[in-house]
């Protein structure tokens, strides 16, 4: 497989900074706002973000966490054993605005599952999802309000989000199964 990288960490920084803007803007600032991270990298983005928007918003109090959804997928006969995260949310998410944060949106099935992990949490008044790279390829009715970069694929490529975090280094690469980039 080869690899081509697509967003080094500067790019990273920009897109966040501006779904951050977004955000904000949508939501007409920080009011009930509550971002949530889906795990892995989601989490680490959605906390990028909250504190893009605390610096914006000086005074701000946006919650941020991380929503596991690994129970509530529908693909875990088909997909490889991971071990469930931690779910950290406000003490009630009703009435908030929600945004879901993931670093790559592709089937839309994961986003499916953390639309009812929220359900068994509350009602907020608004979900909102965001997402570093949409690649395409829906399976589900489910598209992002707030989009870092837009990145069709084909769907033998990978599209890999690296986050010094997690990974140590940071960048978007996609790879080719067919040996090309």
């Amino acid at each position: 497989m080869s690899a081509r990288i697509v967003l080094q960490e500067a790019d990273i920084a920009r897109a966040l900074t501006r779904i951050s803007h977004e955000i904000l803007e949508s939501n007409r600032g920080t009011q009930n706002l509550v971002i949530l991270g889906i795990p892995t990298r989601g989490v680490t983005l959605g906390r990028r973000i909250a504190a893009n928007i605390a610096r914006i918003e000086p005074g701000s109090d946006v919650f941020a966490g991380s929503l596991d959804v690994t129970m509530y997928r529908d693909d875990l006969s088909h997909t490889r054993t991971r071990t469930p995260g931690r779910t950290e949310v406000p003490a009630s998410i009703d009435g908030a605005t929600v945004v879901l944060v993931d670093d790559v949106l592709f089937s839309g099935r994961t986003i499916r599952a953390a639309l009812d992990a929220l359900n068994d949490i509350g009602r907020p008044r608004i979900v909102r999802l965001a997402a570093l790279v949409d690649r395409g390829h829906r399976e589900l009715p489910i598209r992002a309000d707030f989009v870092g970069k837009n990145l069709p694929s084909a769907l033998d490529e990978r599209i890999n989000v690296h986050v010094r975090e997690v990974d140590g280094d940071e960048y978007v690469s996609i790879e080719s199964a067919r040996g090309e980039a």
